[in-house]
């Protein structure tokens, strides 16, 4: 078993009832006996979804059946499984999606087109529906507005902890309620986005005002976050919004452009990018959290280019878990991004602490005051390139041997 990771919580999050979300979990013992491994959310009628899903050209049968369904836009299901992915199965994973999803609408009583489905954990191995669709019914029968606990528990794979938040906002007047389950912890670099993220809100938006939400705010949050470079083939985010606000006298949106949704855009990216640092800090075998920062880049696109190329980089991971002020192995990395980049006007600091100017190491830096702060369990690193106005910012985690131990046996 891997450590718990040192930023998991001491206390979980209670996230509130979102009215017209229900949902439960169980054992189905998909890969380990006695593990919750199995989600079932259902969601009145009149429920609208949006999402983003991976961009990886080996995705999972789960993932190619969402994207097929998210123009439909409608939603009363969600059906979600760890320890099997489903990926690179063939036809039996398409045909084991099928069956979920037919099994699902069933007990739902609703459209398979109404389903949607993800799963999360070994690649290559057939999903076997047979040991847990039959499950459905109780979990329909048992599910209960309140369990968001159970459900974050049961999508995870190597989590340490299960990632819970929520937020609250207002649409003319009404108060609105925005809540997110998410798991992830290694092949994480989102593009988007190994992570899933379900989202559920009470707001009534339609579907193609819910993406237009949306969309943009993953740039910020899911797909600014790595753990090792690796892009899943699984990656899911998904929001699905009930509509229920309208009893309370909420509008129905139908442009996701517009002023009343402003307060609505700021939570959701608020709940959103808080799931995605707890990812981080939960990433496998971590010591530190690291915000990467990039300022003075030539566009906004270059400054993301450069920031992941810092926050991949094995040795400048390797260097922040060995607490190694080792500002040269940053420079290494701008260099290699491929993006303009002024090395004459170069600057590096390590927190507060100014390690390089004008191209070189800076006049008053200590290397002690750099080894002292790199001593911290958060980490940040700001780079100007000095070649223009842009900045992006990326969170990433050192790099340790127990990402190693924990990757070297993971099928085993």
């Amino acid at each position: 078993m891997a450590k718990i990771s040192p930023f998991a919580p001491q206390a979980l999050t209670e996230l509130p009832v979102v009215d017209g979300v229900r949902l439960a979990a169980c054992a189905a013992g998909i890969r380990h006996p006695g593990r919750t491994d199995l989600l079932l959310a259902l969601f009145e009628p009149a429920t609208t979804v949006a999402g983003v899903l991976t961009t990886s050209k080996t995705a999972s049968a789960a993932v190619e059946w969402c994207r097929a369904h998210l123009k439909h836009g409608m939603a009363r299901a969600l059906v979600v499984n760890s320890g099997n992915a489903n990926a690179f199965t063939g036809l039996r994973g398409r045909e084991a999606v099928v069956r979920t999803a037919h099994e699902a609408a069933d007990v739902a009583e609703c459209l398979e087109t109404d389903v949607y489905i993800a799963s999360t954990g070994m690649i290559g191995e057939p999903l076997d529906p047979d040991k847990f669709v039959g499950l459905l019914s109780d979990l329909a029968r048992d599910a209960a507005p309140d369990a968001y606990e159970a459900a974050a528990r049961a999508i995870m794979t190597t989590d340490t902890y299960p990632k819970l938040a929520t937020g609250k906002c207002e649409i003319d007047g009404v108060e609105i309620t925005i809540n997110g389950i998410a798991k992830g912890a290694g092949m994480i670099a989102p593009d988007m986005a190994t992570m899933l993220a379900f989202l559920f809100t009470d707001a009534a938006i339609e579907p193609a005002a819910l993406h237009e939400v949306m969309a943009p705010l993953v740039t910020d949050s899911f797909n600014a976050i790595t753990v090792d470079s690796d892009t899943s083939t699984s990656d899911t985010a998904l929001l699905f919004a009930t509509g229920a606000s309208t009893r309370h006298g909420a509008p129905r949106i139908a442009r996701g452009d517009v002023p009343r949704l402003e307060s609505f855009r700021a939570c959701l990216l608020e709940v959103m990018t808080n799931l995605a640092h707890q990812i981080v800090k939960d990433g496998e075998g971590l010591s530190k959290f690291v915000t990467v920062k990039v300022t003075g880049a030539a566009t906004k696109d270059a400054a993301r280019v450069i920031a992941k190329s810092i926050a991949n980089s094995p040795l400048v991971k390797t260097a922040i878990a060995g607490e190694d002020p080792n500002w040269g192995r940053v420079v290494m990395a701008v260099g290699k991004a491929g993006e303009a980049a002024d090395r004459d006007k170069l600057a590096i600091r390590f927190g507060g602490i100014e390690v390089a100017k004008d191209g070189e190491m800076a006049p008053g830096y200590c290397e002690q005051d750099g080894a002292k702060y790199m001593k911290r369990q958060e980490i940040e690193i700001t780079v100007d390139v000095g070649v223009g106005d842009a900045s992006a910012t990326i969170w990433t985690c050192d790099l340790t041997h127990d990402y190693i131990s924990i990757n070297a046996d993971y099928r085993s």
